[in-house]
């Protein structure tokens, strides 16, 4: 097909913004309507994982679960877990801890991360308080606690992310939101987001703004749902009141590729995440 010169430029110009944003060039121009692989955080299934996690996992497989996010192995050793695993198609591709636990042995951590199959190394929190009364001064330091283990996962050979909750949006410091301060101090070449889109909103955020204020600055988008109640209560996605296919839309043409689904405190994790992949696997964005 022939392209001409206001085409070519166009193009051109949206390549180097993308480039700019950090956005891979593999995720430039490739587009799509629809989700091409999905995953699940262990801890929806956590109890039925505890009774028999190889026939938990194949039944996920099964659902058309590809990926996984969990604690570093499960089973006898990372290498049957790993076996079993790959034998069922299901990437355990991401896990971590805490940033106190983090800060402790960071260089073993990785090590035993990298030993499960992980590609990614998360903090899920950054903070080393309960977080309720996030001040300017607080944000920082935790931002520069994730510099330090952004910059050991790089030396290590794992790529690494931090998790955020409704505390990073609730209340404003002096300087902004506790967000906002965390993305702007820390390295985007060794520091990147795992959004969470639920603790975005019940904080008051917008999950679709924060992509689009920091493009290329995600990898993982954790999707759960929010329920219609005055409590805005944890839902399977698909039966609650955040609207995906735009979040989605961002987030792919950003290069975003991982869409893990979770529900915190589910009991009955294997029919929410049966339902979510039935939703998931048909929306259109």
């Amino acid at each position: 097909m022939a392209i001409n010169r206001r085409q070519f430029i166009s193009a051109l110009g949206l390549s180097s913004i993308a480039l700019s944003a950090g956005i891979p060039t593999w995720a430039i121009g490739k587009n799509t309507d629809r989700l091409d692989k999905i995953g699940f955080i262990s801890g929806i299934v956590d109890n039925f994982l505890k009774e028999d996690w190889k026939g938990t996992l194949e039944k996920l497989a099964r659902l058309g679960y590809t990926e996984m996010e969990c604690g570093n192995y499960m089973g006898n050793s990372p290498t049957e877990f790993k076996a079993v695993c790959k034998s069922l198609g299901i990437n355990p591709f991401a896990g971590g801890s805490s940033m106190a636990d983090m800060l402790k042995a960071p260089d073993k951590q990785i090590a035993e991360a990298l030993d499960s199959g992980k590609e990614y190394w998360v903090c899920y929190w950054p903070w080393q308080t309960d977080a309720r009364n996030i001040t300017a001064d607080e944000a920082k330091a935790a931002a520069d606690n994730l510099n330090k283990l952004g910059l050991a996962a790089k030396k290590g050979g794992i790529k690494f992310c931090w998790h955020n909750h409704n505390w990073e949006f609730e209340k404003a410091t002096t300087e902004g939101y506790p967000f906002d301060i965390l993305m702007k101090n820390t390295d985007p070449q060794t520091v990147r987001s795992e959004l969470d889109l639920y603790w975005v909103e019940k904080g008051g955020g917008n999950p679709l703004e924060c992509l689009k204020k920091y493009p290329g600055r995600y990898e993982i988008l954790h999707v759960k749902d929010m329920d219609a109640t005055s409590e805005r209560s944890f839902a399977c996605p698909g039966s609650g009141i955040i609207d995906f296919k735009p979040i989605f839309r961002e987030a792919w043409d950003q290069g975003v590729r991982h869409y893990i689904v979770e529900k915190d405190g589910e009991m009955n994790g294997v029919e929410c995440l049966q339902s979510s992949a039935q939703y998931l696997k048909n929306l259109r964005f």
